[in-house]
């Protein structure tokens, strides 16, 4: 299996439900979910979870991360801590699709407490099927990159 087709998938306690919801969702659509949990609803850490779940796409080991807590700020900021991430977080299908394809976004985050599960999942989608568009786009992102140190 290639990163090319592995999504990870992580978050903390506030969103297991719904991010079970979204590892089946993209499995039906061929992506391999590598879900890292949690699975039990005891309190886990946002920032854990999501730098966790950050190192897996900055390795190259998977294409793509998926993180979730109860609003998606949290998660995100500390996925974005990580270098080499670019992860927005996104409650509507037109943000999800222009982090993709503006900012070359490698990672989505999505509030349990903010976002329904149907509309979870059209984020879901949006966001993968949305291409990075280039173009003058490039020396914006690599200015992302930079400010990294």
């Amino acid at each position: 299996m290639t990163a090319g087709n592995r999504i990870v998938l992580s978050s903390d306690h506030s969103a297991i439900a719904l991010r079970q919801a979204i590892a089946a969702h993209v499995e039906a659509q061929g992506w391999a979910a590598v879900d890292i949990g949690p699975t039990t609803p005891e309190s886990t850490s946002y920032p854990e979870q999501g730098a966790a779940a950050a190192r897996l796409v900055a390795s190259g080991d998977c294409r793509f991360g998926i993180v979730l807590c109860g609003t998606g700020q949290g998660i995100m900021m500390a996925a974005n801590k990580v270098k080499g991430i670019r992860c927005g977080v996104c409650a509507d299908t037109f943000s999800a699709r222009m982090i993709r394809q503006h900012n070359d976004a490698n990672m989505l985050a999505i509030g349990a407490r903010v976002v329904a599960e149907g509309l979870a999942l059209d984020i879901v989608d949006a966001f993968l099927a949305a291409p990075f568009d280039g173009g003058r786009h490039v020396a914006r992102v690599a200015m992302i990159g930079a400010l990294e140190g």
